[in-house]
């Protein structure tokens, strides 16, 4: 996890969508649910940070999308490029890690949702798996 003084920025493929986080963001776990196949192939690698502490400093593509009554994903309508998750009612919002720039200075905490995990794709680490949620496990899952 980064620490409080880090400001990390991001954004899309086309630029239309780009955004700063200020303060600690948690490491990436890497989420194989049916919905993350189908955003983003396989899986989806997601950092997280603090609603408050992420500002979007250009939004002339992002849209957001109910992918549940319990989620919405934001996203750039100009490219397509996944960028957010964000649960509803919790103060914390998903970023996708491959839209931060680099240098991330993130490592991959484990894997959720894997008993979804798309036929085609092995997990080859020895990292910490769970075939559903986390519920809270890694370091940094409750900001």
């Amino acid at each position: 996890m980064t620490d409080d003084k880090t400001r990390h920025t991001g954004g899309c493929l086309c630029g239309a969508v780009r955004y700063e986080v200020r303060g600690p963001l948690r490491d990436v776990v890497n989420c194989h649910c049916t919905m993350c196949q189908r955003l983003h192939g396989a899986f989806g690698a997601h950092s997280k940070a603090k609603k408050a502490a992420i500002d979007i400093v250009e939004d002339n593509g992002l849209a957001w999308y109910a992918t549940s009554d319990r989620a919405r994903r934001g996203f750039c309508r100009a490219c397509g490029s996944n960028l957010f998750w964000e649960p509803v009612g919790q103060d914390a919002t998903g970023i996708v890690a491959g839209t931060l720039d680099p240098p991330s200075g993130l490592k991959t905490l484990g894997h959720i949702f894997t008993a979804e995990k798309a036929d085609f794709h092995d997990i080859s680490d020895d990292l910490p798996r769970f075939e559903g949620s986390s519920d809270g496990a890694f370091e940094g899952d409750r900001l």
